[in-house]
Order: structure tokens, then sequence, then C-alpha cells
């Protein structure tokens, strides 16, 4: 363990003006309180929280975050009080202690919804002050170097699980490169130890067989950049076992088929010696195509910076070399920590000013719960990232496989909801398209436009999938409440009642219902039938005499006949659904069909699949189009045609379909012969009106054999 003077003269080494009375009374303070008080490897507690201390020592931390590292579990494990720490170390340390601690209790839950919980309590604690994060991972790295001393191995394997999938990216997101691969490759032996011990025995092997030739490598590396005129510091460094393993199943390879496990490092003096060592060891060596990124213009959104290029090095090998400045690679290894607030007398540590936490913050605040908050962070965390840019130059960091929608989200919620369309590079593409690296993209707003449901298929970020979602939770509700108000106010109607809102309230309980809307909500959903909701609020209507029903007639005025309901403003998808097997168009006679948990089905009435429901009369609902709706929405017509198999009948069919304002939403030839071609079309129109202009359309021109409405 290190000494109490050996950590105070650390910290002093790199912050002289550190406050070394604070440091002092924290390490004392905590010895005491641990006392007597042994971990799981026989050692004292308190080798913990000096452990902690240590590794803050190594990220250069301040003295109130090491004093946070030696007191962090005395609150958790001791007799100590949050008012104590508050006396002697002030209200900076408390709450810093206070943040830690509060993660450290939930984590002794193992019940995923409590590890999900706990998650969210981090992303808040490290919003308030990031030092609360920094001390988490020195605390979690700690206890990963002495994880092989518990003796479960459920609990090893579900330590080593929360570290990989959670400690390890926040690590990276912070820029703390150095960090994050100690955390993996720690996970990493624990959760798939034969894989580590094979790839560390063949890094044995190689650094045996390859000894000399790294530095004759580096040698010649040094002799190109000093025959240019630079003076640089050229090293080399073996990648980790975790990051070659990750390499190894990403691109399908044997461990022999690797060509950059060893890494070569240029540190240079200033930014434009940078693209001069570049230069060079381009002139002297052939590049690898696809190798070059360059992280100095484009810095990654953690601030890293540096050249990386793929060549055919010295001694015909191919390497990956990485140029950099001195303070690039502070940046590099530390992060975060490398440019903290008292080396430049700033003072800023709320978490926010760190645009991934800022998205973070986001997810939290769209997601349902904590699961679904944890679900879209680790799609957030887990994968590489591709760089876009705005109209204005901006630079938007986002996961490979992002689109136009992720985005428009990624530049903020409003202009992802809103967002019509989207140009690339100067050009309209769809949403869907994958964006690439240095795209520039323009989104399209309009204020008539909300998120669509099918969106959610082909969003990859956290922050557009919880926006999409929260969108759809609310328009659900909305929908499925003006559904069952309908559909229980047709169900008073005919049983000669009414509907209040009163009315169903003393009913409330029977159902299991906190609210009315939630109640009328469940109806509309299908979870509850309306006639059973009718039953419960008048109990004895079927047998009661005239003078029996007198006292719930004061309660309920009398009303006559029913109505069919509208389906106006109800989003297919949501709580309607129009059926695919006749597709309905207004003008249709048409029927719903109560299915349970997603709402209404809407088909025509002589629709063949009518009769499967024939059995169950109560799942049958009166609905009509409404007549007040305007006459612009979208209604997919289903036709059958065949066509004469010459050159030009399909050009014929579509011109035909585009001249009477339909627009083809899908074609299928589904027979084929040596004289015709039997095609399904499927026509966006307004109404069945304008279905049968097309068809009428269709029958007088000459290469069309027949064409009929798709039935059934």
């Amino acid at each position: 363990m290190i000494r109490q003077f050996e950590l105070v003269e650390r910290v002093k080494s790199y912050d002289p003006g550190a406050d070394e009375d604070l440091l002092n009374r924290a390490y004392v303070f905590s010895m005491k309180a641990h006392g007597s008080q042994a971990r799981a490897s026989g050692d004292p507690y308190f080798s913990h929280p000096l452990g902690v201390a240590e590794i803050l020592t190594r990220l250069k931390l301040d003295s109130a975050s090491i004093a946070t590292g030696l007191l962090h579990d005395t609150v958790e494990d001791t007799e100590a009080t949050l008012d104590q720490l508050q006396d002697m170390f002030g209200g900076e340390i408390a709450q810093l202690v206070d943040g830690v601690t509060k993660l450290s209790r939930l984590e002794l839950q193992s019940d995923h919804t409590k590890h999900a919980e706990n998650f969210r309590k981090l992303v808040l604690a490290m919003s308030n002050d990031i030092r609360v994060l920094l001390v988490k991972l020195a605390d979690r790295l700690h206890n990963m170097q002495t994880l092989h001393f518990i003796k479960n191995a459920d609990k090893r394997r579900r330590i080593a699980a929360e570290t990989m999938e959670i400690y390890a990216p926040l690590a990276e997101r912070m820029g703390m490169h150095q960090l994050k691969d100690e955390l993996e490759n720690l996970a990493f032996a624990e959760l798939n130890p034969d894989a580590y011990q094979s790839i560390i025995q063949r890094l044995s092997f190689l650094r045996e067989q390859g000894a000399d030739l790294n530095a004759k490598i580096i040698a010649e590396l040094e002799k190109t950049l000093k025959d240019a005129d630079i003076v640089a510091e050229v090293s080399g460094r073996e990648k980790t076992p975790f990051s070659i393993w990750r390499k190894m199943q990403k691109k399908r390879m044997e461990f022999e088929q690797l060509a950059d496990i060893m890494a070569f490092r240029v540190i240079v003096a200033d930014l434009g010696l940078c693209y001069q060592a570049l230069g060079a060891i381009h002139g002297k060596y052939s590049m690898i195509p696809g190798r070059f990124k360059d992280y100095i213009s484009t810095p990654k959104p953690n601030k890293y910076q540096s050249l990386h290029t793929g060549i055919i090095g010295p001694q015909r090998m191919r390497i990956e070399v990485q140029i950099r400045t001195d303070s690039m690679h502070e940046i590099a290894e530390m992060g975060v920590a490398a440019h903290w607030g008292y080396k430049q007398g700033a003072t800023k540590i709320d978490g926010r000013q760190y645009r991934w936490l800022r998205e973070l913050l986001d997810i939290l605040e769209h997601a349902s719960g904590p699961e679904e908050f944890l679900e879209h962070t680790k799609l957030e965390m887990f994968q590489d990232q591709v760089f876009c840019f705005t109209p204005k130059g901006d630079l938007i960091a986002l996961p490979r496989g992002a689109t136009p929608v992720d985005f428009a989200y990624a530049v903020h919620s409003e202009i992802g909801d809103t967002c019509v369309g989207a140009k690339i590079n100067g050009r309209i593409m769809p949403l869907r398209t994958a964006l690439q690296n240095g795209d520039q993209v323009a989104i399209v707003n309009s204020k008539a436009q909300t998120p669509s449901p099918a969106w959610e298929r082909f969003v990859v970020t956290g922050k557009a999938r919880a926006c999409i979602r929260r969108f759809i939770r609310t328009q659900q509700r909305a929908q499925y409440l003006e559904l069952g108000r309908a559909m229980l106010q047709k169900e008073f109607a005919h049983a000669g009642y009414e509907f209040t809102e009163k009315a169903i309230d003393g009913v409330l309980k029977k159902f299991k219902a906190e609210e009315v809307e939630d109640l009328i909500t469940q109806v509309g959903e299908g979870l509850i039938g309306s006639r059973e909701v009718v039953n419960a609020v008048f109990p004895g209507q079927k047998n009661a005499t005239p003078a029996d029903k007198a006292p719930a007639r004061r309660s309920a005025k009398k009303v006559k006949g029913g109505h069919a309901i509208p389906i106006r403003g109800l989003i297919p998808g949501m709580a309607m659904h129009f059926a695919g097997c006749c597709h309905p168009l207004p003008g249709d006679r048409i029927v719903g069909i109560v299915t349970t948990g997603k709402g209404v089905t809407i088909h025509t009435i002589d629709c063949e699949t009518l009769e499967s429901f024939a059995d169950t009369p109560e799942r049958w609902l009166d609905v009509a189009w409404d007549q007040d709706a305007n006459g612009t929405a979208q209604h997919t017509g289903r036709l059958d045609v065949v066509i004469t198999n010459t050159p030009g009948s399909l050009g014929s069919l579509t011109t035909v379909i585009g001249k009477n304002s339909g627009n083809i939403s899908n074609l299928k030839i589904v027979n084929r012969s040596i004289d015709f071609f039997e095609i399904i079309v499927d026509v966006e129109v307004t109404d069945l009106k304008h279905l049968s202009n097309i068809i009428a359309a269709l029958r007088a021109t000459p290469s069309v054999n027949s064409v009929d409405r798709a039935r059934g």
C-alpha cells in the first residue's frame, strides 16, 4: 500500500497548490473509520479506498477528487455519516461521496430493473458533477483488479459483464483510453478466460520472436523522420488482448491474419509537424488504401486527436502509425482528466458540458423507464461512429448505420419530430439512407409533420428511438381514448342511456383503473369490452322492470338510438389498422373488428376474412368514414392486373396510373406466361371513386387485358 506522505507527494508533483491538509485528514479519517475491516483477499479494507485514490493520482485529478476516493466507502461501510463528512471536509466532498454512495447501494441489487435504475442514477449524478463518474471508474478499476479474490463465480461474471457493458464504454466516452483498456481486459479475462489466455500466449510468442523486428521498425521510422528534419519520438505499442479478440470477431479473421497487432506512435512538437511527419512517411512507404484517418481536423466527440495511417512499412510489414503532439497524446490517454479545471484555473465541473452526456440525458427524458433507458444507452455507446456535418459545418458524431432521422434528432428533438426529408451532399435522399463519414446533411422540416411509427424500424440512435417511442405512446393513448369514448357512447346509447364520465366513475375499482381516462383507454385498446362496462354501471338492466330502472335513469339521461363510429383522425398503425386482406377505402362500406391490445382493424363489409369472426359478435364494431374529413389522406388500394407480354406494356400501365394521380407503392408479378403477365399493384389513392377512375382508365388501355380490385 502507498503510504500517506507518498500519496500527498504524488498529488503535489502535478498540482503544487494541492490541499495537503485535506488529503492528510481524509487519509487518517478513512483508515480509522474502516478499522479492522477486511476484503475478500484478506487485506485490510482500507487498501481499497487507498487503491482508488492512487488510481485517481494517475489521472492527475484535484485534491477534492483524491479525498473523495479515500472517503467514498466510509458512509456505506462504516459508522461515519454524511453530516460528519460535511462538518470535517465541507459540502463539496460530502456531495461527491454521497453521489458515489447512492450508486454503490444500488449495485448491491442484482435485479435487472435495479441495475437499470443504478445506471440512470449514475447519469444524473455525473451530470451534476463529472467527478462522481471519475471516482466511480477508479473504484470499478480497483475492484476489477481484485475480482479474482471473490469466490462466487456468478458474482464475478455479473460484475465483469457490467464493467464491459457500462463502465468501459463510459471511460471511452470520457476519452480515458488507458483506463478503458484496463477495464476491458480485466473483464475479458473473466468472461472469456480461454480466449484471453490463447491471445496472451500468442502475443508472448510474437514478443520473443519479434523483439528485434520491432526495434528495426522503430529505428527505420526514426531515420525517415530525421532525414526530413523532423524531431520526433517513435515508440511501438502492443494492442490489448481484448481489442485483438474484438477485431478477430468483427473481421472473422484468425490471429495470424491480423496485420496490425503492433501500433507505432510518432510524437512531435506541434500540429504542423504532424502533417509533415505524415508526408515524410507516405513519401517513403506505400499507404494502404482506406486506412488513413484524420482525427486532428475532425476530432472524436471525446476530444481525441491523432493522424492514423496504415502503411507497408519497414521490413515490408503492414503496420499502423499514429501521429500526434504531446498534448494530443495526454488527452488520448487520460481524456477529460488531461485538461482538468485547476490547470486553467477554471471550475467547470457540470457534466452537461459534455455532448455525449447531454445526449444520455435526452434519452433519459424520453425513455418510458430505466430499462428502456439502459437499452437505448447501450445502443448508443456500443457502435462505431461516423462523422457528418450540418450545412453550417458543425460536426455531428453518430453510430455507424445512422440515418438522416438519427442526424435530425441529434441536432434537436424538435427537428427530428418535424423531419420530412433530407439533402445529403446537396441531393435529396430517402430518410432511411445510411450516412457515411464526411456527409453534409441538411434536414427539411414541416410544422405539419409528426414522427412516423415506421421510423423506428431503421433508426439506430437511442435518442431517436426514445423520441419516436414516446410520440407513439402519447398518440396511441390519445387515439385509444377517443376510440374508447366513441365505443362507450354507442354502447350506452344502445342500452338506452347517455354516456357520461361520471356514470363510469363508480366502477373504476371493479376494472382496476385509477382514472376514468384509463378505463376508457382500455376499452379503446380492446382490453375491456364496452358492453362489460355498461353491465357494470347498470347491473340490473337486462332483467329489471321500468320501476327498478328508475333510480339509475335519474343519474343518466335516456337517449334514442345509436350511430356508427366515425374513424376520423386515427393514424393507421396505432389505435386503428386497415386490414391488409381487403384494403378498405373511403366510400367502401366498412366494419371494425376489436383486437385485444391493438384497437380496431377496419375491413370492407364483404371481406371473406370476416367469416372467421362470425362466432364473436361482441368484437364487431359499427364504424363509418367521417363525412367531414378532407379527402387529402392517402389510402392503399390493391389491383389485380393482367397485361400482355409485349414491350412497353408495363410502362403503359404505370403511365396511366400516374396520369390519374395514383402513386404505385408496391408492384409484384405473381404469374407469367408466353402471352400474359399477372400483376398485383398497390396504388395510393384518396378514396374509392379515385381508384374506380384508375380502373376505368386501365381498362381502356390496349395493353391491359383485365383489371379488377383485389378482394380478400
